[in-house]
């Protein structure tokens, strides 16, 4: 009798762990799935398929598909896409896809998380890969910063002060005309 209870445990858990992702052992069949589930908008699917922390940044696409549409979920359509190969080191991988329209190769992070591939689509992964496509590019955002302070240091903070309070008297007047 305990053979069969023994068998019977063994043989449920085989089942329970078969059908719990087919492919969570895969991390480039993973993020195919994820970029499926962003091009349906099934953010919960999705939700399924990325890491823990990266909850609050789907939750603000999905915050920003109800107030703006699917804007940019387009880019997540894998008919554009070319799947590269995987890199794993550890309980970290990469997938290399290149969008066949302009070329570009995205290096995408996925982590292991409860057993299994997870994409990586935190605020911190996508800052890491948007620093790497500026590093690609030769661009050094600290130059760029740096540049943009200059700028904001040319401006006249009294011609500045004076256009702000002629936009606020013309409010002020088309306001009065309305009441």
């Amino acid at each position: 009798m305990k053979k069969i209870i023994v068998a019977a445990l063994v043989l449920s858990t085989a089942i329970f762990v078969g059908c719990k992702g087919g492919a969570s052992g895969d991390p480039k069949a993973v993020l195919s799935e994820f970029f499926d589930a962003l091009s349906k908008k099934d953010m919960t699917a999705a939700r399924k398929l990325a890491t823990a922390e990266s909850k609050s940044m789907l939750d603000l696409m999905e915050m920003g598909m109800k107030t703006e549409g699917s804007k940019g979920l387009d880019k997540y359509d894998k008919s554009k896409m070319e799947f590269g190969e995987v890199k794993i080191d550890g309980d970290k991988a990469t997938v290399s896809v290149k969008e066949t329209t302009s070329g570009e190769t995205v290096n995408y992070p996925l982590k292991k998380e409860d057993g299994g591939w997870k994409v990586a689509f935190d605020k911190s992964s996508l800052m890491t890969i948007g620093m790497d496509k500026m590093n690609e590019k030769n661009i050094n955002p600290m130059d760029s910063i740096s540049k943009g302070m200059e700028e904001l240091n040319k401006i006249d903070m009294d011609s500045l002060k004076r256009e702000t309070m002629k936009a606020i008297d013309t409010m002020n007047t088309e306001l009065k005309k309305v009441q």
